[in-house]
């Protein structure tokens, strides 16, 4: 699905919202594997389970088609500094219900970037009827936690040593959702 694009402004710098087009799709994979090597907040090291063009450019076509799913672009001077999607499905169990999750480079971390991607999937979720979001976190991502938190959602479980991270330790994940009923 599509969105309107939407413009920010936050401590000097412009940047923009918009849905993900099948030309992004060769940024989208160099950014997201420079994004893996950035944190340790995410599932992923750099270069693991790597998507390439072809795989980006699936992803998106598959996300504009079908109405349970969104994918998001932030863009600064015409670059690509991060993104977001929100994934559904079509069983009918579970239909009501989609997971987000979002990544932003480094350079742009508190510019509201990964918020304002958040609340954008939040309107559009909204929006389509879509009655629940839901989210995994690593523990010690205090200010994502909040910032879910701000945003409506509550913890609704824990995965217990469920990553282990560069030092050796193994630390939880937090599964957070967010309903509309």
């Amino acid at each position: 699905m599509r969105v309107t694009p939407k413009e920010y402004h936050v401590r000097q710098v412009d940047y923009m919202i918009r849905s993900a087009v099948e030309t992004d799709a060769r940024t989208l994979s160099e950014i997201r594997v420079q994004i893996d090597g950035e944190t340790e907040n995410l599932d992923r090291e750099s270069g693991e389970a790597f998507i390439d063009e072809v795989g980006f450019k699936q992803l998106i076509k598959e996300d504009t088609e079908n109405a349970r799913n969104l994918f998001l672009v932030a863009e600064v001077n015409g670059r690509t500094v991060g993104f977001s999607r929100c994934e559904g499905n079509k069983l009918k169990r579970t239909a009501h219900k989609v997971e987000f999750g979002v990544c932003v480079l480094k350079a742009y971390w508190g510019l509201g970037i990964g918020k304002n991607l958040l609340k954008e999937s939040i309107q559009w979720a909204d929006a389509n009827g879509i009655k629940k979001m839901i989210l995994s976190v690593l523990e010690t991502n205090e200010k994502a936690i909040q910032l879910y938190q701000n945003n409506g959602f509550e913890v609704e479980g824990l995965l217990k040593n469920d990553k282990q991270l560069s030092d050796g330790k193994y630390y939880h994940t937090i599964l957070m959702g967010r309903c509309r009923y």
